[in-house]
């Protein structure tokens, strides 16, 4: 670790494994079900801090973006050869980037002279391309997010690892996610909304409140954000959002 510190506690296991990945790791460990889940969303601060990760705009790097660096496509490689169209789809969908057309454009142009291979190249295609932006934001930052995600299959990660940890909390046991955009964030709303309402009944069926279906889960509170002091202490906490869940006794 970074610090140099080392864990003892005989409980803690590090696994290099994908969120989607939960149910085939538990079961390797011999375990069936859990107290509680943690799933903390995104890229880390080391790994932004990292410069030859290639997450961030602020270092000029090679352009990588991967998540797990032993396997899978660069944002390079996939920059070299990825059609326009899809470009732009994904800028626009995962990046939420109203000119992601004219982003993909330029750099579908510019690799025909030269590959994009560094962050300081994809920033400066994309700093031309993107006429306006919010005070205090880099231009490239909707379309390093979009990269990033899609090339990690964040959102899918997601979708896929949150039926998983329903089925393996006990009773009583608590689902907690900290998401950083909202993609991930209404994802997670929307999952733990609809177990917390159970099976839904047609509209204007008689029925007692007895016997109205309960949910899978609880909802615990409302969203939590970072307060003022704990922005000051970390200002990367200014889009965390965190919801929590608690497992019902409903099979």
């Amino acid at each position: 670790m970074a610090t140099g510190k080392t864990w003892r506690d005989e409980r803690f296991r590090m696994v290099h494994r994908g969120f989607a990945n939960l149910a085939e790791v538990l079961g390797e460990l011999g375990v069936a079900k859990v107290d509680g889940i943690l799933l903390d969303l995104g890229v880390s601060s080391p790994q932004l801090d990292d410069a030859a990760r290639g997450f961030s705009f602020r270092f000029d790097a090679p352009l990588d973006m991967r998540m797990d660096t032993s396997s899978g496509m660069t944002a390079a490689q996939w920059l070299a050869t990825v059609d326009e169209i899809l470009l732009a789809e994904v800028i626009h969908d995962y990046g939420e980037e109203r000119f992601a057309k004219q982003i993909a454009r330029a750099v579908v142009a510019a690799r025909t002279t030269e590959p994009i291979r560094t962050t300081r190249q994809l920033v400066e295609l994309v700093s031309k391309a993107v006429r306006t932006r919010e005070p205090g934001q880099s231009p490239a930052t909707r379309t390093f997010q979009a990269i990033r995600i899609y090339l990690n299959q964040e959102l899918e990660e997601l979708a896929r690892v949150l039926p998983e940890c329903v089925t393996h909390l006990h009773t009583g046991g608590r689902l907690v996610v900290i998401s950083f955009h909202s993609l991930e964030d209404r994802i997670v709303k929307h999952f733990m909304r609809d177990m917390a309402e159970g099976d839904k009944l047609p509209r204007n069926v008689p029925i007692r409140a007895s016997e109205v279906p309960q949910g899978r889960m609880n909802l615990i509170g409302k969203a939590v954000r970072a307060g003022e002091a704990e922005l000051k202490a970390n200002p990367r906490a200014r889009s965390a959002v965190m919801r929590v869940a608690e497992r019902s006794n409903v099979a």
